[in-house]
């Protein structure tokens, strides 16, 4: 992004007509972006699954099949036949155990990304590979004091991730506040994006997409194209918003409602944030409350500057294009008043804590050839994607923590493009981006590091030892080897 964008402070773009003719059926796969609502579908939400007794057993089947995408037939990836999967409430103490049954044609395997658990055995682990016609039992405990929020779960083999999330594996997962937030709707938005054929199969990404970062035609609100939904003036409703894209960035705007944001990924403000905008990379969430006004009002992303690819692709720009996403219709009588919200608990701040290390890890783009990774990908011999110099090797650990430890991180972006760094387990505390000082005490499990340009975190190393990975979450950055292991003892 550029300077502006970099603070979270962007001008109001245009917005351009985004769709595109699929194939040579004549059928044209788009979205409204004018300035009227538009009439859509009634807004759907994925199936629910809530614990009860502390316990949440879930069986997935990840497989390929045909599929409901923007109000059509498609033949695509999903978990239990669904584009998203089924959403999970779990309470912080819970224990999740979750089948997962590999019916595609490739290894896969499952992150739940954000939760605070362990990354070893058949919890977190990322580095198990479920094998096509094989399942995988895991089991999550989540500890007593675990952060409410929304998070997700998506696939995690390296070499695989970007084409099984882009394909449609992807779900919700929501830790439920010990004291209930008062609103009068909760709903969840899985915000993701895609592109199909002319047979209605999902495109094959070119060399060229993967180093940039591939973007969809068809932007969905949980597999919907602009659906409508409907609510009362003056009541307060609760989003959670998932970017589930594989390299999109979101900027969305609601405007002629009132949005706060109560907390972004795993953290959560002390009080409600009055906005107008927010910015979404891909893997960032939003837990926002909208207070509706009478009329009608679109949500929207707006586009976003990430940057410029480099190398053979000549310094081409790259941005995310803006989009129409769902309408929504404020109508009827006022809805009853609620109680005020709840001040909630006041985060921790690392920056006065101890600090135990402080390391630099500078994420890198450009020509080279061979020593992509296991993975490699498309166009692994013409550009290089790392993170100090080197490509992912899953035989070797890139850097030791000991548990318990407070550790400062810089995270260095020599690249003309934008690279959101998302570590898994531990969340970070964001304290200076851009080379300015972040105000307040603002915690993320995914930080944008700028186009040449920097971010520093601090990281507590508490609660569980064991070894798993931190990436750019731009997934074919980090199929294309931007990853690196970490182990804590």
């Amino acid at each position: 992004m550029k300077p502006l964008s970099r603070r979270n402070v962007l001008a109001l773009g245009g917005l351009g007509v985004a769709g595109t003719v699929v194939g040579g059926t004549g059928l044209l796969w788009g979205w409204n972006s004018g300035t009227s609502p538009v009439a859509g579908p009634k807004f759907m939400e994925p199936q629910l699954l809530r614990s009860a007794n502390g316990r949440l057993q879930v069986k997935l089947e990840a497989a390929e099949g045909q599929v409901r995408i923007a109000g059509r037939q498609a033949r695509a990836l999903s978990y239990n036949g669904g584009l998203p999967g089924p959403t999970l409430f779990v309470r912080p103490g819970d224990r999740m155990n979750v089948t997962l049954q590999n019916g595609l044609s490739a290894a896969t395997n499952l992150h739940v990304h954000g939760l605070h658990v362990s990354p070893e055995g058949n919890s977190d682990n990322v580095l198990v590979a479920v094998e096509p016609g094989t399942s995988f039992e895991y089991e999550y405990l989540l500890p007593e004091n675990h952060p409410p929020g929304v998070y997700w779960y998506h696939p995690h083999h390296h070499g695989m991730g970007a084409d099984q999330v882009f394909g449609g594996l992807y779900g919700a997962i929501v830790v439920e506040d010990p004291n209930s937030i008062p609103v009068g709707r909760e709903r969840i938005l899985v915000i993701s994006d895609i592109s199909l054929d002319g047979s209605g199969r999902v495109q094959t990404a070119s060399a060229m997409d993967r180093m940039a970062g591939r973007e969809g035609n068809l932007v969905l609100v949980n597999g919907q194209l602009t659906p409508r939904l409907n609510a009362r003036p003056v009541e307060r409703e609760r989003w959670r918003i998932i970017n589930a894209c594989v390299s999109r960035y979101l900027r969305l705007r609601l405007d002629g409602q009132h949005m706060q944001l109560l907390g972004m990924d795993s953290g959560r403000f002390a009080s409600p944030k009055d906005i107008e905008e927010v910015i979404l990379a891909p893997g960032n969430r939003a837990d926002l409350l909208v207070t509706t006004t009478a009329g009608a009002s679109i949500l929207r992303t707006l586009p976003v500057d990430r940057g410029a690819s480099s190398g053979m692709m000549g310094g081409t720009q790259v941005a995310s294009s803006g989009a129409d996403l769902l309408t929504l219709d404020v109508t009827g009588a006022q809805g009853a008043a609620l109680a005020r919200v709840p001040a909630q608990p006041v985060p921790s701040d690392l920056r006065t804590a101890t600090v135990t290390a402080r390391r630099e890890l500078t994420l890198a783009m450009g020509m080279g050839g061979g020593g992509m990774g296991s993975g490699g990908g498309m166009g692994s011999s013409m550009m290089r994607f790392t993170i100090n110099g080197n490509p992912f090797d899953p035989s070797r650990v890139d850097v030791k923590v000991r548990g318990g430890s407070v550790e400062e991180w810089t995270l260095t972006n020599t690249s003309p493009m934008d690279h959101p760094f998302h570590l898994h387990v531990w969340p970070m505390q964001l304290t200076e981006q851009a080379g300015r000082p972040v105000k307040g005490v603002v915690w993320q499990d995914v930080v944008n590091v700028p186009a040449n340009g920097s971010a520093t975190v601090r990281i507590s190393f508490d609660d569980f030892a064991g070894t798993t990975v931190y990436h750019c979450h731009i997934l074919d950055h980090e199929d294309q080897g931007m990853m690196g292991i970490i182990e804590a003892t």
